[in-house]
This record gives C-alpha cells, sequence and structure tokens, in this order.
C-alpha cells in the first residue's frame, strides 16, 4: 500500500478545473484557521488534527467525508502521508499529500498571460497562498520583473525557459505582508533594483531610487515603463504604467478596495497622502488596465483567471471609497476600518529592508498568512459598493 505526493500546481490546475473532492487539512486548529489552501473553485474543506487521529482514529475515520476523492495536506509532509495511510486502509478515496505540506502552496506561481502583441508580453503571476500578483514585462530575449515574491528560482527557471535576462526588478513600495525577492534577484542577475527612496532609504543594499515620471525602457528603446509617486499606502508607493496602456498599481489601489495607510503606525498622516494620491488619480486615463498587487477574492478575476480591470471600472466598483471628498471623512473611513495588523509585519519590513537577516525556515513561516493590505478587508466593508 502506497500514497502519492501531489503538487501545489497540480493542486491549484484540480481546482480551477472544478474537480469535485475533499481538501483535508491536519494541522491544529490554529494554523488551520491562520492559513488554508483556497482557490477559485473550492467548495469542500475539512479540517481534523493529525494528533486527534492518532489518539482517537475511529472517531476521526467517521468524520470525514466518504462520498468524495481526498487530498490531504499537512505543515510538512509526514503528518498528511500518515493519514493518508489511514484513509486508503480504510477504504477512501484517496488522491494523495500534498508536497512540501502547506509551505509549498504558500509559494506556488501560477503564469497568466496579461497582454501580448508583436511589442511586449505582459505575465501576470498569481500566488494563491497570498492572494497576490506579480508582473513580468518581456520584450525580445528581456524581462522586468514587478513585485517578485521570495520564490526567486521560480522567476529565474522561468526566465531561463523563455530565454530571457532580467535586468531589472521593481518594487511598488517596501513590502509588510511578504517577504520580496527582488534583492536577491538583483544578487544573483545583476538586474538593476528600482524602489523609491521614501521607503528603502537606509536599506542595505544596492538600488536606483526612482523619480517621479521616471522611464525606463528595453535595449531597443520600447516599451516605456513610467514611474509615478503614489503615497499613502506607504510614503514610497509608486506606481509603474507600461506603454500608457497598463499600471501595476501595487497596494495603491485595487480591484475592489484601496491599500490600507494606517500599517506605519502613521495612519492620520498616511491617510491624507492617501486622500490627495486617490484625488490625483481620478484624473488618469479611464481606460488604463490596473494590474492589483493583491486581490480580495477569486471573483474579481476574469474567465482566464487574470485579475485586472479598466480604471472606470475600478473607479465605480468602489465608488463609495473615491466620491468621498474630504480629508476628515476620509480619516474617519480609515479609522472606522483599522484593524490590528499581524504581528510579522514589523519583523518583514526589516527583513525586505535587509536590516535584519533571517534563516530559510524562520522565513517560510514569517511568509505564510493571507495578505493584510486593504483598507476594507476583513472589515465592515463601508463605503464600498455592495
Amino acid at each position: 500500500m502506497s500514497v502519492n505526493p501531489y503538487s501545489p500546481t497540480e493542486l491549484f490546475d484540480s481546482i480551477s478545473k472544478h474537480e469535485d473532492f475533499l481538501m483535508l487539512d491536519v494541522r491544529n486548529e490554529k494554523d488551520f484557521s491562520r492559513f488554508k489552501v483556497e482557490g477559485p473553485e473550492l467548495c469542500h474543506m475539512q479540517n481534523v488534527p493529525y494528533f486527534d487521529f492518532m489518539e482517537t482514529e475511529d472517531a476521526c475515520v467517521k468524520k470525514v467525508k466518504e462520498n468524495k476523492s481526498i487530498r490531504v495536506v499537512c505543515a510538512q509532509e509526514g503528518s498528511a502521508k500518515y493519514v493518508c495511510e489511514i484513509l486508503e486502509r480504510r477504504g477512501f478515496n484517496v488522491k494523495g499529500y500534498l508536497e512540501g505540506g502547506i509551505k509549498s502552496w504558500g509559494n506556488v506561481l501560477v503564469p497568466k498571460t496579461v497582454f501580448k502583441d508583436s511589442n511586449c508580453e505582459i505575465i501576470q503571476f498569481i500566488r494563491p497562498g497570498k492572494a497576490s500578483c506579480s508582473y513580468a514585462l518581456i520584450k525580445d530575449k528581456e524581462m522586468m520583473l514587478f513585485d517578485p515574491s521570495r520564490n526567486i528560482q521560480f522567476y529565474l527557471d522561468y526566465a531561463k525557459n523563455r530565454g530571457c535576462k532580467i535586468i531589472r526588478t521593481f518594487e511598488t513600495h517596501l513590502q509588510a505582508d511578504y517577504i520580496a525577492g527582488s534583492r536577491l534577484i538583483s544578487e544573483n542577475t545583476g538586474a538593476e533594483f528600482i524602489g523609491n527612496e521614501n521607503d528603502f532609504k537606509g536599506a542595505k543594499f544596492t538600488y536606483k531610487a526612482v523619480n517621479d515620471n521616471e522611464t525606463f525602457s528595453f535595449s531597443d528603446g520600447a516599451p516605456i515603463v513610467r514611474a509615478i509617486h503614489t503615497p499613502g499606502h506607504t510614503p514610497g508607493s509608486a506606481c509603474y504604467v507600461i506603454d500608457e496602456k497598463f499600471v501595476v498599481s501595487g497596494d495603491t489601489i485595487f480591484i475592489r478596495s484601496v491599500g490600507r495607510p494606517d500599517l506605519g503606525g502613521k495612519a492620520e498622516e498616511w491617510a491624507v497622502l492617501l486622500f490627495n494620491t486617490l484625488n490625483n488619480l481620478k484624473k488618469w486615463d479611464k481606460n488604463l488596465q490596473i494590474l492589483p498587487g493583491h486581490f480580495m477574492n477569486w471573483e474579481e478575476a476574469n474567465k482566464d483567471l487574470v485579475f485586472s480591470k479598466s480604471l472606470d471600472e475600478i473607479l465605480q466598483i468602489n465608488k463609495g471609497i473615491f466620491d468621498i471628498d474630504n480629508e476628515k471623512d476620509f480619516i474617519k473611513f480609515i479609522k472606522e476600518n483599522m484593524r490590528q495588523q499581524p504581528e510579522e509585519y514589523a519583523k518583514i519590513r526589516l527583513v525586505n529592508a535587509n536590516l535584519t537577516e533571517v534563516d530559510d525556515e524562520a522565513a517560510e513561516t514569517l511568509d505564510l498568512g493571507k495578505n493584510e493590505c486593504a483598507a476594507t478587508q476583513y472589515a465592515k466593508e463601508k463605503g464600498l459598493k455592495k
């Protein structure tokens, strides 16, 4: 009798193809509540801890739904394999255990083509475990990255498989909710690290401080990437406009909601910055396609599972926020939706500025957990259009 592992990519494919199965998570209740497998069509989820199987096997087996094929996940791998063997012995249809455990799900990246023509190609890398998106801009044999995650081997392999050299890596801001990959990619490839000095001043690595409206391009001069300083989520937040058609918006605006300005402990001060940024943003070309740094739920994706909408659509979706016409009411809105930020965020900032070092295991632990970067996420959602 043997059970086989399945990869996080295979798991995502199964979820996105609407396969009918039970996702059985055998971690403890606390870890399960903090972070779990999620996806666009994942309907059946159950948490029965591994230690309960060890102590009361019969009772735990009775809890498991018998009419579903079962995929099992644990923290690393061994516990899920143990439970798989029990269930297979008891006659259940077991599909296997997640290779590498929940951490592998947290790091998986799924490439989706946003745009492609003879001039360039834009790839969105969905990170399902973090509800986040990073991006690649490709022209001929050159590649630029935007907000890559710490799974740098994926980006390096992706570039190699495409026959591309990574020439630049942009950060929209100093990330707090995940460990960024730009510094390590720059060190591994020689790619230029681009970031705003208001966020990265004092960081212990070499980077190019980007200026408002500064432009970048590939070797042949096209397409143009234009930086726009959009402070609010952080003082150095920036958006990057690609070919005057697409905007990598980071955590300034999302499809649903805007970036919360309270993570730095200066809620009122940064809320004023964000209020001014949002007023300026309303003057942009409404046809610009926004490429967000995070998504709130899978309903925001199109049929191809790409997260992108026009600025005009986003202004309508978030009408309640963008219609706030004075600083006082905007600050009130922010304060009404404030919530405690995860304890890990303070340390993640230090790691991303290379002001503290952590080993791989500690980095994995810090990096797990859903993002909480939206002003209204997990809150009362005041002001949002229903």
